[in-house]
């Protein structure tokens, strides 16, 4: 576990659209980045649904909310179209930005080994700093919690 709080790693990623989010340039909001393991999932699909559902409020509280997976651009626009979701995915093709947030990690399922994406979240605050992690997260009640931590930033 890191010490809160810590400059948050370079993120220069595509996007569904086709244009590049840098995360420096979404300064001063603050920024809710959350890593999910692939797109049309079960928990992803509650996940980014529930992200959706309240982003109005987050948004309220000058807080983008971008979600970041493996899966391709591509994918990421059949499942924002399929599941009407209203932020922002993240093509992290060559996971170059999951090792920078450390949560590309060794996994087992069904007695086999392999790498992928550990379900986490940040708050950035406007100054790019990383202010809490939330890490192995599991989905029931997780959208809520990272609003209330948000709401605290002020």
């Amino acid at each position: 576990m890191t010490n809160l709080p810590y400059i948050a790693p370079q993120v220069q990623l595509p996007r569904d659209g086709g244009s590049i989010v840098h995360l420096p340039d979404l300064k001063p909001s603050a920024v809710v980045l959350f890593f999910y393991p692939r797109d049309n999932t079960s928990g992803c699909t509650v996940e980014a649904k529930a992200f959706t559902s309240l982003l109005c409020e987050f948004e309220a509280l000058n807080t983008k909310v971008i979600g970041v997976s493996k899966d391709s651009v591509k994918s990421h626009e059949k499942f924002i179209t399929k599941q009407e979701l209203g932020i922002p995915l993240l093509s992290d093709k060559l996971s170059n930005v999951c090792e920078k947030f450390d949560v590309w990690k060794e996994k087992s399922m069904y007695g086999k080994t392999f790498f992928g994406i550990e379900r986490s979240t940040f708050l950035i605050n406007g100054e790019g700093q990383v202010i809490r992690e939330w890490r192995k997260v599991k989905v029931s009640g997780h959208v809520e919690d990272v609003l209330m931590a948000v709401k605290e930033l002020l």
